[in-house]
Formats: C-alpha cells, structure tokens, sequence
C-alpha cells in the first residue's frame, strides 16, 4: 500500500510540473482575463473564428496587426459571417489589444 501512495503521489507532482512548465502564454491569460476566449477559440471557432484561422487569413500582410486592432476596439462584422463583434474598448486597454492582437497572429 505504501508503494502505491508514493508512486501515486510522485505521479501527481509529475503532472503537477508538467501544467506548470506548460502554463499559458502572459497574452492568451490576458486574452482570457479580457473575456476574449468566451467568443474565440485558440484552434477552433466559437461564436467567432478560431484564432488559427485569423493568424492564417493574415499571415504575411504588413497591416494585419493595426487592422486587427482597430477592429478590436471598435468592433465590427461581416468577415467572418454574419455575428458581429461588439467593441472591446473602453473596457479593455488599448496596448493590451495590441499585445493581444499580436499574440493572434502567432497563432498560424
């Protein structure tokens, strides 16, 4: 019995590390803490596209980003169907949109 307790408490820290060492990038927790996540998902559509498919839709355009932010803030639809998104500014500030945005487009 002692044997099991003590393999399974070693298996637990084990685990434990692991979360830890993968714990989730400072931009995807601000991402989530801005209420990001509720509407998009990381590799798959919500409510809104998958974060994947925005990065790729925007791979290589030199603009993407201030769009991005733009559209961030004031919200808006039409690209990706027909639910529009609401405007995140005032209540999420803009260098943490941007540092969001940023993040997105590494999501490719």
């Amino acid at each position: 019995m002692y044997k099991l307790l003590k393999k399974t408490a070693l298996l637990s820290v084990l685990l434990f590390s692991a979360q830890v060492a993968n714990a989730a990038d400072p931009a995807e927790k601000l991402a989530q803490k801005s209420g990001c996540l509720m509407c998009h998902g990381i590799q798959n559509a919500i409510i809104g596209p998958a974060y994947k498919d925005i990065a790729t839709k925007y791979k290589g355009d030199a603009s993407a980003e201030a769009k991005l932010v733009a559209k961030v803030k004031t919200g808006g639809g039409g690209v990706w169907g027909k639910m529009a998104m609401p405007p995140n500014s005032p209540q999420v500030k803009d260098e943490d949109i941007k540092t969001i945005v940023k993040w997105i487009l590494t999501q490719a």
